[in-house]
């Protein structure tokens, strides 16, 4: 029975890390033909803004909502539906590349509808394993994100050396997602198991209005969001500024993109040692010194080598802020989902503002000048990093205590 079970929980853990990487995957692989989308439409910097702002829109919408749609019909159902929606949205994009801009923006909603959707329910799995496993793997599982980003950002690179057209390029992108994606969602571990070390009906439960009153936790949102942020728009924007600003081809300019994607995957691989090492606090104030360094190496770089090298560092400075908000929302089991919500919302609000904001920018000081926004906020981030600090261990009540008390 033990051997069937473990059998159970190790295909799970495989078919998380395919759910994480499939998700890194898909978006990578749109974010690698962006320039591409955009010269075939036309777009300057502002206009391009806005038609990624529905990414962001879309993902908004789905987070408050996909809490219960898990809920009701599970994590596996949740996953496999939203590959499809996926599927038909990045379809939908592809092809709107070609008959212009409102097609493109309706098939980037989807997306990013089945992308927040998705990511809820692909870490609501992440935990179910873990509490099964009985140990901390989160952090691989976005690892595992990352590692799917840099495979499709490889991927983008390549078919753009190979003038492979976007269209043929991101449907066999989705076609790929959707039936791997789905295969191995239906080896989820069920989300409410009884028989598990920790029964639904043992956790409290409390609600996310409570969170919102919290200063400590709106302090970890602000905190998430700057990281978000830096994250957002070095996948939206970095292979464009590489090849406006530093005047390189559109395959190096991917390529920038990938170095980005890769360093950020090294940091959450190996970031899990230093934080239970030195702290969360002290490492993530490092990390942000080192993407501040990065993107004024981006920004300022007097050839495309620093920008290359700056590219790196950026990616490794913002590679470990949003799991580690998500952990310190979660430091207090009771109070966890409440927390997590809060700090999830506000930390989407970045992905929602970071188009619009640096293509604003961009059309009045150039895109590559505009990303120094980026490391404004990882100042502020910085600063303010002693919030996800875990609180002090409360003292334990002794027995003989409590029966006094009583």
């Amino acid at each position: 029975m033990r051997t069937l079970v473990h059998m159970h929980v190790k295909a799970a853990t495989t078919a998380t890390y395919a759910a994480f990487i499939g998700s890194g995957f898909a978006f990578a692989s749109w974010a690698s033909r962006i320039p591409q989308v955009r010269d075939s439409l036309g777009l300057d910097a502002g206009a391009l803004g806005l038609v990624l702002l529905a990414i962001a829109a879309g993902s908004l919408l789905a987070l408050p909502l996909s809490g219960p749609v898990v809920t009701r019909i599970g994590s596996s159902r949740t996953v496999i539906s939203m590959a499809v929606l996926l599927g038909v949205g990045l379809t939908v994009a592809a092809l709107g590349s070609l008959a212009g801009v409102v097609p493109v923006v309706i098939g980037l909603f989807l997306l990013g509808f089945a992308n927040g959707a998705w990511d809820v329910a692909m870490n609501v799995q992440g935990t179910v394993v873990e509490r099964h496993l009985g140990r901390s793997i989160m952090s691989r599982f976005h690892a595992g994100f990352s590692l799917g980003t840099v495979a499709g950002a490889l991927a983008g690179a390549a078919m753009v050396a190979l003038h492979v057209p976007v269209a043929a390029h991101l449907t066999g992108v989705a076609i790929v997602v959707v039936l791997g994606v789905a295969w191995h969602a239906r080896r989820f571990i069920p989300d409410h198991d009884e028989s598990g070390p920790l029964a639904d009906d043992d956790a409290p439960k409390t609600g996310a209005l409570a969170a919102w009153r919290e200063p400590r936790t709106l302090l970890v949102g602000v905190f998430v969001l700057a990281f978000a942020f830096a994250e957002g728009v070095g996948n939206d924007w970095i292979s464009v500024a590489a090849i406006d600003g530093h005047h390189v081809s559109a395959a190096y300019g991917t390529l920038a993109f990938a170095a980005f994607l890769t360093a950020m995957t090294a940091g959450r691989w190996f970031g899990p040692g230093l934080l239970d090492r030195y702290g969360r606090t002290p490492v993530v104030r490092v990390l942000a010194l080192i993407g501040i360094a990065g993107v004024a190496l981006f920004v300022f770089g007097p050839s495309p080598a620093y920008a290359y090298a700056g590219t790196l560092l950026w990616g490794l400075g913002a590679s470990l802020g949003f799991p580690v908000g998500m952990s310190a929302g979660g430091d207090d089991p009771r109070k966890a989902a409440g927390r997590v919500s809060v700090i999830a919302s506000i930390g989407y609000c970045a992905f929602l503002a970071g188009p619009p904001t640096i293509g604003f920018l961009g059309d009045h000081l150039t895109v590559l000048r505009a990303l120094i926004v980026v490391a404004a906020l990882l100042t502020m981030a910085m600063l303010i990093a002693g919030a996800v600090r875990p609180p002090a261990p409360r003292p334990a009540v002794r027995e003989a205590d409590a029966l006094e008390v009583v």
